[in-house]
């Protein structure tokens, strides 16, 4: 009898277990008023979405998506026709049954054996009411600004919605317990900035005020994320708060974004799926911005990660590609000291840009026959006419070899600034300021230090202007 009381424990211990380790997926949709159809299973990947896998519906709207592996977690969708998608987790447990109507699909979607999804829904719900209040009360107070009275009314109840609207995701986190749902709203819970006391007597009151406010948000911004959790990956909010960080928070300069690059990447450095997706996503933002000085970010990141051997997801190709374009940009990095330039003349005398004893020296490539060249050479010519005893000389290098068509351009509208002919590129200007289209301009100043580039010729006289207001 106990062998037999034996047995049946050991059966239902051996089934418990086998339960807690089963592994794979298994999905059960049922989409009313759907028949004989495709919908799909996707998931989030940075700010993209991708297919998993489909799912073909019966006449009853009936269909299985099923796995041996079990999925990585985070937010999937299912894609219905028409463009229509619903949200739903992909956690720890992936087996359940979801159905709702076609026609109502976000109101009737209901899960079955999968209680975090139930609360994912009710969220959604809450929110995006709490969302909308908060909007209506925005125009209210848009269409109430000479009304003092009312604007004072209206701008407080904004402020309880917003206060409402925090406590509830703090909320919607502590009842969840620590699953992938209270993961993801806590990530969403703003960085409330303490009132910092400044004295009376401070110089600059405001300005101090605004350094502390700054340097608490931007030193505090990842508190609520987990930069080493790997289910955030597949989902819009890693995306998302990398973007809003180096986008909106931090200053813009490169010595300051690459400060906050050594401490972020030091916070993922330990999950390598992470550290290569923070990797990749700076490396790509940071190479496409059109913001002035950037590419020094782009050379810091070349030359952490991806030249140093960190990066083993790129190939060798790539990072030959690479480091071609790195050593076009680092000898004319804003800041470093310009290349000297000695070359022949209009005049038929050799000039050197480092002869030029001006605040200020615009450097300008240009073709005589390129057609933005044609648009902006008149107007530098322009701009030039009204400041050259102002202290400021444009030394203009021809990048073509046609030297009558040079020279008839240079007659034609009377260039007087220094116009610099290289042909055979002697100087490796196309080298060192990385020539590689026309028109082009650098700004030095008067120890040759590079303060611009690649500023459009319309832009280049606000620039000095302000450079002379506040840095001089």
């Amino acid at each position: 009898m106990r062998k037999i009381i034996y047995t049946i424990l050991l059966t239902l211990v051996s089934a418990s277990l086998f339960s807690q380790i089963k592994t794979g997926y298994d999905i059960d949709v049922t989409i009313r008023g759907l028949q004989d159809s495709t919908v799909y299973l996707a998931y989030h990947l940075g700010d993209k979405q991708y297919i998993k896998d489909t799912i073909r519906l019966d006449k009853s709207g009936h269909g299985i998506v099923l796995g041996k592996e079990s999925l990585p977690q985070g937010i999937y969708m299912i894609v219905l026709p028409g463009k229509k998608y619903f949200e739903m987790l992909i956690s720890k447990d992936q087996f359940f049954s979801l159905n709702c109507s076609y026609t109502d699909y976000f109101n009737t979607l209901n899960f079955i054996g999968s209680d975090e999804n139930t609360a994912f829904i009710d969220y959604q719900k809450k929110w995006m009411m709490m969302q909308q209040k908060a909007s209506e009360l925005v125009k209210r107070i848009q269409n109430n600004k000479q009304n003092a009275d009312s604007s004072k009314i209206l701008t407080a109840l904004e402020k309880t919605q917003e206060d409402n609207m925090k406590s509830y995701l703090k909320n919607v986190v502590a009842d969840n317990n620590g699953n992938l749902l209270a993961t993801l709203v806590k990530a969403l819970i703003p960085i409330e900035v303490p009132e910092f006391a400044i004295p009376a007597i401070a110089q600059n009151r405001d300005s101090v005020k605004w350094i502390r406010n700054y340097n608490y948000n931007k030193d505090h911004f990842f508190d609520n994320i987990d930069l080493t959790d790997e289910r955030l990956l597949r989902t819009p909010i890693l995306y998302a708060k990398l973007n809003t960080f180096f986008t909106n928070v931090v200053i813009q300069s490169p010595d300051s974004i690459n400060k906050e690059i050594d401490k972020i990447i030091l916070k993922c450095k330990s999950d390598y799926k992470i550290y290569q997706f923070v990797s990749v996503y700076l490396f790509n933002h940071f190479r496409e911005s059109e913001i002035m000085g950037h590419d020094a970010v782009m050379v810091k990141l070349a030359d952490d990660i991806y030249l140093s051997g960190k990066a083993d997801w790129v190939s060798k190709e790539f990072k030959d590609d690479l480091r071609k374009q790195i050593d076009l940009i680092r000898p004319n990095l804003i800041g470093k000291k310009a290349e000297n330039l000695i070359m022949n003349s209009y005049k038929g005398i050799f000039v050197s840009l480092y002869d030029v004893e001006k605040e200020f020296t615009i450097l300008y490539f240009w073709e005589p026959n390129c057609g933005h060249c044609k648009e902006a050479t008149p107007k530098l010519k322009a701009y030039y006419d009204k400041v050259k005893n102002d202290n400021i000389e444009v030394f203009a290098v021809c990048t073509t070899a046609d030297k009558p068509a040079w020279t008839k351009y240079i007659e034609d509208n009377k260039l007087t600034w220094i116009n610099g002919w290289d042909p055979e590129r002697a100087s490796h200007f196309d080298y060192y300021y990385n020539v590689q289209s026309t028109p082009m301009v650098y700004i030095l100043d008067r120890n040759k230090k590079i303060i611009a580039k690649k500023l459009a010729v319309e832009d280049i006289g606000s620039y000095i202007e302000n450079y002379r207001k506040y840095f001089k």
